[in-house]
């Protein structure tokens, strides 16, 4: 499978990819050394810890690579005006739950639902995608529930440098 990304999405893992390598794997490795030098390792809980820690850093790094090899860079065009894009703010009507609701398409490796930042991917980003005011959508979640929701406004957005990716 491949991740729809954008350049910025792009440069923001290369950095963490640089950062881990060149900053983190040294200290990690350093401490790392300096628990396997307090003896016996099978009852030494630093040096496993140190290990995982490792080995997270690691695997931090072979995911972020192989979601670069593997990306789909996105174009971000200009032209979609009047529909919802990445990295627009919507406002939706949720009907179920009688309130208004904001939200801001992102990448999925940016999303963070907690904050308003949805994932395009999702099943909410799916709906409303391409969609214009006014337009009434359904959602149909993984669980298999449903539930409908009306754009009210769509406020154009950039890919902002600022947002973060996310650390799952």
């Amino acid at each position: 499978m491949h991740d729809e990304l954008t350049k910025i999405d792009i440069k923001k893992m290369q950095e963490e990819i640089e950062d881990r390598k060149m900053r983190l794997t040294p200290i990690l490795k350093q401490n790392l050394k300096e628990a396997r030098e307090q003896g016996d390792l099978s009852e030494n809980d630093e040096y496993k810890t140190a290990k995982r820690e490792l080995n997270m850093n690691y695997s931090r790094i072979r995911y972020l690579q192989a979601m670069i090899d593997t990306a789909i860079i996105v174009d971000l065009k200009e032209d979609n005006e009047g529909v919802v894009g990445l990295f627009d703010k919507v406002k939706l009507f949720l009907e179920d739950e009688d309130e208004e609701e904001e939200i801001v398409l992102v990448t999925t490796l940016r999303q963070d639902a907690v904050r308003g930042f949805v994932s395009k991917e999702s099943p909410l980003g799916m709906a409303v995608m391409g969609k214009k005011v006014g337009d009434r959508v359904k959602v149909k979640t993984h669980t298999g529930y449903e539930y409908f929701a009306v754009i009210k406004e769509i406020t154009k957005g950039e890919d902002d440098e600022s947002l973060n990716i996310s650390r799952f």
